[in-house]
């Protein structure tokens, strides 16, 4: 991916470390993937009713992992507030998406790597927040 580069090439600047902002970003975007493959492979399990919850779970950390990366992405009119509260909520979705992906992990190898990538994107938001305070 051409994070670091979109995000040097813009004007606008945040203040934050732009190759920790990319470095998130990437992982973000790795973890929406991920996420949704995840619940795709779920979804064609024999016991797919047992992988309910899992489903679910990936979907909603995809989805607050795009919308992170998205809102991330965006340099002009910067907003720490809002950048710290979709951080927050990020690292509770991956750290239960995580969990919960963990929980099968010995029965399913998507699960397995989705867990792995969960708290990878979880450490990698818990660093962000804590460089932008």
């Amino acid at each position: 991916m051409r994070t670091a580069e979109m995000i040097a090439s813009s004007p606008a600047q945040t203040g934050v470390d732009p190759e920790l902002l990319a470095r998130t970003i990437d992982a973000l975007v790795a973890c929406a993937q991920t996420c949704t493959a995840c619940a795709d492979a779920c979804l064609s399990e024999e016991m797919v009713a047992e992988m309910r919850a899992c489903i679910r779970t990936d979907l909603d950390c995809a989805d607050v992992c795009d919308t992170t990366a998205r809102v991330l992405s965006r340099q002009t009119a910067y907003n720490a507030e809002v950048t710290r509260a979709l951080l927050q909520a990020c690292i509770q979705v991956c750290r239960t998406c995580g969990d919960e992906c963990a929980s099968h992990a010995d029965r399913h190898e998507h699960c397995r790597i989705c867990a792995e990538v969960c708290r990878a994107c979880e450490q990698a938001c818990a660093e962000l927040l804590a460089a932008i305070g």
